[in-house]
């Protein structure tokens, strides 16, 4: 499942596979993700005992340039596919409006359900019915990565006075949970006092994620 020495980069976060990219081959499976999910995938892929699948993670930094995915998608596709029987796309629409999907359709590829990371771990039908316009989400990998992810691309560290401008319509940051991790739950807390908002914690586990993969 996992690359005998696998390597982890810094800018994403993400654990990226070596050993099946270059020895796939019949009844391998490749999973191309997103960065931000390379502790979950990894986590459920052990739990059912996966040893077929590999994980390719894209960068996590493409959550803030959607636009991105779809290159970075079409190339790890080309690059891999001759080497896999096949390949799941671990994301969701994640703001690509529709393209990514588009994308799927055209090459036979299987992709998560949903319009983003926030509602398949909550659970599709339950995010929906939430309908919930003034909440600002974390996972636990934007708790971890709250400065790199939020607060500098914004220029917050260098102009918190732009606050408002940006989170001056959230009345709430919602932690959506993936573990019962006390540490996370200080970082996402602390992350909602410094733009101002209510917090509330929910957690969600692995959500839709998990029967998604379960069934590679």
């Amino acid at each position: 499942m996992t690359a005998p020495n696998p390597r982890t980069d810094p800018e994403t976060d993400a654990r990226l596979t070596d050993r099946g990219l270059e020895a796939g081959g019949k009844g391998r499976v490749l999973v191309i993700g997103c960065g931000a999910l390379a502790h979950e995938i990894l986590a459920v892929l052990r739990a059912n005992g996966l040893d077929h699948v590999d994980l390719a993670c894209l960068p996590a930094i493409y959550h803030n340039s959607p636009e991105k995915i779809v290159p970075a998608l079409e190339e790890a596709v080309a690059r891999h596919r001759n080497s896999y029987e096949k390949i799941f796309v671990a994301y969701a629409d994640c703001g690509t409006g529709g393209a990514l999907a588009d994308f799927c359709a055209r090459h036979g590829l299987e992709m998560i359900a949903g319009p983003h990371c926030y509602s398949f771990f909550e659970g599709n039908a339950a995010f929906a019915a939430r309908d919930e316009i003034t909440a600002f989400y974390l996972t636990d990998f934007l708790a971890r990565q709250f400065e790199a992810f939020v607060i500098r691309p914004l220029g917050l560290d260098r102009h918190p006075e732009l606050r408002d401008a940006y989170f001056g319509h959230y009345e709430k940051l919602v932690y959506l949970a993936q573990t019962d991790d006390p540490a996370l739950d200080a970082k996402a807390r602390a992350a909602a006092e410094t733009l101002g908002l209510a917090y509330e914690r929910r957690l969600t586990g692995y959500g839709d994620l998990a029967p998604a993969l379960a069934g590679l």
